[in-house]
Order: structure tokens, then C-alpha cells, then sequence
């Protein structure tokens, strides 16, 4: 009888290599073959632990024809482990389709819980985010963007964003722009790395405050108090 391997999809650190797990070490030490978005932010992982892995990559470029291959290679008994660049994978990260069609296949997929930039925002935030509405990435188009952001105005919840760091002005000026200019926010940037900071405040501010800065970010809009159509 065929014996299947397991994907494990495996959570690392975000800025900080301290804050990988012992188990998360473990599990990539131990699995036959690491994928990753890109070789080069997996050789940085591995050289962070001092370990040699095969590495497959898995992106938006090649996943379509990579998930059958990685499925071939489970089917075959092997052990991988699924990481994304940084954090928790899956939150705007390639291997949706990978993780769909392993569970599909009926092959196990295990979770090692670990850094998320999403929980890690939360947990400084000083808002109500008992629940909250997580966006993620909006599209790079500019006027989708904004017709994105105004099917939102009205949520009774906290927002939460995130996109390149490249476009973080571009964004708070977004927001401002559909939200309003007093709407409260959180902006949390570089976290866990010596260049982490926190803003808070009007958005109009914020946007003062971090000027050009260019930074990896989660930003959370707090229960909108304005609430105006985009034209």
C-alpha cells in the first residue's frame, strides 16, 4: 500500500530570525525539501539555521505548473515544508492551490504555527479588533483601488491592509482620500526589525509623520467615523 508524504506549512520570521520556533527548526530540518517563493529568501532562511535544503520554488509565475509536480512528489512519500517569504503562508502568499490539492488528494497537511505580521499588528493595536476585516493587498490598478476602498466605508468593523512597501504613501493617501482625513489609524512598520516603528493617529497626520518612507506594514483603519462615496 502507497504510503503519502505531508505538507507542512511552516511559519518564519518576519524581520527577527530569533522568532522562529524550535519546531518550525525541527520540521525544515527534518523534510525532505523546502518550497519557497523565492531561492533567494529561502537560501536566507536556511543559511539562518545553518541548514541545507533542496528548494522548490512556488510562485505566481509557476504555480500552476509546480503544484502538480509538488503533488507527484508527496504522492512519492516525500516530506515538504511550505514557507513564504516571511510570516505565516497563505496570507497573500502563493500555495493556495497547492494546499487545496494536497487536502483534495487526501494527503495530510500540517500546520506549525508561528510569526504572523498580521497577529503581531493586532497585538500593539490599540483598537477593538474583536473583529476586524482583513483586505490584504488591493489590486495595483489606481481606480480599482479606490472602488475597492469605497465598498468599505461602511463597514462596521476595523479595516486591515497591507500591499509593497514601495506603496505605502500611495496607500494612506488612498485612504485618506475615500475615508477621509481624520479617519483613525494604525500604521505598524518593519516589525521586529531595529527600523520598526508604530504610528497612530488622524491619517492626514500619519501621512506627515512617515513622509516617504518605504517599509513592509500592516495598516488597520479603525471603525470608520466618515463616511463619503468616492467620485
Amino acid at each position: 500500500m502507497q504510503t503519502f508524504g505531508k505538507l507542512y506549512v511552516v511559519a518564519t520570521p518576519i524581520g527577527n530570525h530569533s522568532d522562529i520556533t524550535q519546531r518550525a527548526i525541527e520540521i525544515i530540518r527534518d523534510v525532505d525539501a523546502l518550497i519557497c517563493e523565492e531561492r533567494k529568501e529561502g537560501s536566507k532562511l536556511l543559511h539562518s539555521l545553518s541548514l541545507q535544503k533542496q528548494l522548490i520554488e512556488l510562485n505566481e509565475h509557476n504555480e500552476a505548473e509546480m503544484v502538480q509536480n509538488v503533488l507527484v512528489e508527496l504522492m512519492n512519500g516525500k516530506e515538504l515544508a511550505l514557507v513564504s517569504d516571511g510570516g505565516t503562508p497563505l496570507f497573500n502568499d502563493p500555495g493556495l492551490k497547492l494546499v487545496k490539492l494536497v487536502h483534495e488528494s487526501n494527503i495530510s497537511v500540517v500546520p506549525v504555527p508561528g510569526v504572523s505580521a498580521l497577529t503581531a499588528a493586532i497585538s500593539v493595536c490599540p483598537f477593538d479588533l474583536d473583529q476586524f476585516l482583513f483586505l490584504g493587498f488591493l489590486p495595483p490598478q489606481s481606480e480599482a483601488r479606490l472602488v475597492k476602498l469605497n465598498r468599505h466605508i461602511n463597514s462596521e468593523f476595523p479595516v486591515i491592509l497591507m500591499d509593497t512597501p514601495y506603496r505605502l504613501k500611495k496607500l494612506l493617501l488612498e485612504v485618506s482620500k475615500v475615508f477621509g482625513k481624520s479617519q483613525q489609524v494604525f500604521l505598524a512598520c518593519d516589525l521586529t526589525l531595529p527600523t520598526e516603528a508604530l504610528y497612530l493617529g488622524p491619517i492626514q497626520e500619519v501621512i506627515t509623520q512617515v513622509q516617504n518612507r518605504k517599509a513592509e506594514f500592516m495598516l488597520i483603519l479603525d471603525k470608520p467615523q466618515r463616511r463619503r462615496k468616492y467620485t
